[in-house]
C-alpha cells in the first residue's frame, strides 16, 4: 500500500506545481487555492507512504518522477523548449532514482 500512497503523493505534487504555474503568482484564486491544496495532500500521503518505505527512497522517487513528470508537462502543456541538454539531464534523474530503488532492495 506504500507504492500506492507514494503515487497519489506523486499525483497531488504535480498537480500543485502545475497549478502553481496556473497561478500566475498566485494572482489566480482558483489555481492559488489548488497549489494549497494538492502540496498539504501531497505531503499527507507522502507521510503515510513513509510508514513502509524508507525516506531516502521515498523522497528520492517522489522528487525525482515528480521532477520528471512537471518537466514533460511544461515541455508538452506549456510549450517550454526540449533540448538534448534538458533530456539527457531528466534520463540521469530518472536513472538517479532507479539507482536509489534498486540499492535500497539490496540492503
Amino acid at each position: 500500500m506504500s507504492v500506492v500512497y507514494l503515487a497519489i503523493a506523486i499525483v497531488l505534487e504535480v498537480s500543485g506545481t502545475t497549478a502553481l504555474k496556473l497561478s500566475a503568482g498566485f494572482t489566480r484564486l482558483a489555481p492559488a487555492s489548488a497549489v494549497v491544496v494538492c502540496y498539504v495532500a501531497s505531503f499527507s500521503v507522502l507521510s503515510l507512504a513513509l510508514r513502509g518505505i524508507d525516506l531516502s527512497t521515498a523522497y528520492a522517487v517522489w522528487s525525482g518522477v515528480g521532477t520528471a513528470l512537471v518537466a514533460a508537462i511544461g515541455i508538452v502543456w506549456f510549450g517550454e523548449p526540449a533540448g538534448v541538454w534538458k533530456l539527457v539531464s531528466l534520463a540521469l534523474i530518472i536513472a538517479g532514482v532507479a539507482g536509489l530503488h534498486l540499492a535500497g532492495r539490496g540492503s
